[in-house]
């Protein structure tokens, strides 16, 4: 799925999350000084900003397949080699990087398992292939799945996220263990986010970002004021926190 929309509303959709996130996963793959890595789907550049504070803009390749994103990605960090692509064909030879990283994409290639086989690919032998994907199966621990649970309360036939690639427990590491990658490990990893406002959580959700957001922006404005009472009446009182897990898989090739 490509998101062609403007990087600032990204960030206010999903930025808040996949920051902290790029963080924790950075570091649970070993990214680390003198290695050459690669962001596969890179957005806006929410993971890019810790892989270039970890090894150097000059060490750092990335593609998305949003024109809008790369380019956001190029102004935000001058002299990246970011380019325009999707996971499943990278432009990119055969075993030139150390670590390559995709955060929040793997259930949105088109086809997973070739995403995947083409990190592999461009990976190095020795080298870290790695992914995270939001819990957005029955545990409902993504940011979105509150947002989700209320459309399935509301419209039971609803089509949600929760059938994707990689959003349950595990089908990271299958996906991994049949493109060949081995010494596989499993972990979670959690953010948590502060609200202060409900309407600073639900303005987002009206963007038309993703599954979600394009749902939501597909609604007859009478079901999308109930849609918002509704999570209104669930949430907690402003302010308040969120926490969002994502499932990560780090594995050798």
């Amino acid at each position: 799925m490509s998101f062609e929309v403007p990087p600032d509303a990204y960030t206010r959709f999903m930025g808040r999350y996949s920051e902290p996130l790029g963080a924790v996963f950075a570091d649970a793959a070993g990214v680390s000084e003198g290695q050459r890595v690669l962001d596969v789907g890179c957005g806006p550049g929410a993971l890019t900003g810790h892989l270039v504070a970890c090894v150097g803009v000059d060490h750092v390749c990335a593609v998305d397949p949003s024109l809008s994103f790369v380019d956001a990605t190029s102004r935000r960090f001058p002299g990246i080699d970011v380019r325009t692509a999707v996971a499943e064909d990278l432009p990119f030879e055969t075993d030139v990087f150390d670590v390559t990283l995709a955060q929040l994409v793997v259930h949105f290639m088109t086809d997973a398992d070739r995403g995947v086989a083409e990190m592999a690919r461009v990976t190095r032998s020795g080298g870290t292939v790695a992914a995270c994907v939001w819990d957005l199966g029955p545990n409902e621990r993504g940011p979105i799945s509150l947002l989700w649970r209320v459309v399935r309360e509301l419209d039971p036939d609803a089509q949600d996220e929760s059938q994707l690639a990689g959003v349950r427990e595990d089908q990271l590491v299958r996906l991994f263990a049949d493109a060949g990658l081995e010494d596989i490990e499993s972990s979670e990893l959690t953010v948590r986010v502060r609200y202060e406002s409900f309407d600073e959580w639900w303005e987002p959700n009206t963007y038309g970002i993703g599954p979600a957001g394009i749902y939501v922006a597909g609604l007859s404005p009478e079901r999308r004021n109930a849609l918002r009472e509704r999570c209104a009446a669930v949430l907690p009182v402003a302010p308040f926190d969120l926490e969002a897990t994502a499932w990560c898989a780090v594995a050798r090739v």
